[in-house]
């Protein structure tokens, strides 16, 4: 038994569907029959206020903590985060082969460039986080089993903690398992995320938005300062991250949505996984359209015809039109 909190928290759904509805239900009721684990749902993770009461539960929230949600592991460990909702990444076990690979892959080149990265200096706690995608599969019993492991793995790691600080033995106490759930109405938003685990603290990003999403705090970090002032829909930012560490969860492209990429050895056509819209259009042509759509939108001059760098070879007819701009007419 638990001698330390254990939370299971699920986060909704923001559509009505009643398979995920039906789901949800389900996981819900497993998890409030395991003796010591709180449970806790919430309206959808990536939806919540910075004030609101579910991301101030979460964070009167100590020990280790699993999160079902309908947003991909990564996107949901670092929405977290901003919220600082902090710890370490827990292991789960509901990805295909193919998955694990491109893991592994990112993991040995996350470690060859770990110097870079922002979580270096600045590292989070060490309690397990284990983000659960629950569109990894539509049989509730594979959930369940998912739930047990981890639930078996944290009892594990708890009893051998208490064993090695007390030389005395006895039982720890019972636990009754605790069900609560939040009754918020948030709205749906658009912002990015971002993965500190991959975020080198380039600036590209605060130096490419033109809408003021970005700021620095007081270590000169890079982080998301006004998020709602991002435009619904524009991944833009995301494209143009050297590191691909900018996520937007509802996004539709995987990539962009927080899966699992290389990000090393750009083994695939990034172009084609980041879901540029025009045919032959690399990810900074796309990302500076997309940002002169948005400027555009709300009124302002686009800009790309000064920031898009171009590697095409001037023709005579180029170079005829150079010099009548530089006569005085």
């Amino acid at each position: 038994m638990f001698s330390i909190p254990f939370h299971m928290v699920l986060s909704q759904g923001q559509s009505r569907n009643p398979e995920k509805r039906e789901l949800e239900a389900a996981v819900i009721a497993f998890a409030g029959q395991i003796p010591g684990v709180e449970v806790l749902s919430i309206p959808h993770l990536y939806d919540l206020a910075a004030d609101g009461e579910s991301v101030t539960t979460l964070k009167n929230c100590n020990g280790p903590i699993v999160v079902l949600s309908w947003l991909f592991p990564r996107a949901a460990h670092w929405v977290l985060d901003r919220s600082d909702v902090r710890g370490q990444y827990g292991e789960v076990l509901l990805s295909s082969e193919e998955q694990d690979d491109e893991e592994k892959d990112e993991k040995a080149d996350e470690e060859k460039e770990a110097q870079e990265r922002v979580t270096n200096s600045t590292p989070r706690p060490s309690r397990k986080i284990y983000c659960i995608d629950l569109r990894s599969d539509t049989k509730a019993d594979i959930f369940f089993a998912e739930l047990e492991r981890i639930y078996q793995v944290e009892k594990e790691t708890a009893n051998s903690t208490s064993s090695q600080t007390s030389n005395e033995t006895h039982a720890l106490p019972i636990t009754i398992p605790t069900l609560r759930q939040i009754e918020e109405h948030p709205t749906r938003r658009w912002y990015p995320v971002i993965d500190y685990s991959r975020c080198t603290n380039c600036m590209e990003c605060i130096d490419f938005c033109l809408f003021g999403v970005y700021g620095v705090d007081g270590a000169e970090t890079i982080l998301v300062e006004q998020p709602d002032n991002c435009r619904k829909g524009c991944p833009a930012c995301s494209r143009v991250c050297p590191a691909n560490a900018i996520m937007f969860p509802q996004h539709k492209t995987p990539a962009i949505a927080g899966a699992e990429v290389d990000s090393g050895g750009f083994k695939i056509d990034l172009s084609k996984l980041f879901g540029a819209p025009e045919r032959n259009e690399d990810p900074a042509a796309a990302a500076a359209r997309e940002r002169d759509e948005q400027l555009i939108l709300a009124g302002r001059a686009m800009v790309s015809a000064t920031t898009v760098k171009t590697n095409k070879v001037k023709d005579d007819f180029d170079r005829l039109l150079d010099q009548l701009d530089q006569l005085d007419l």
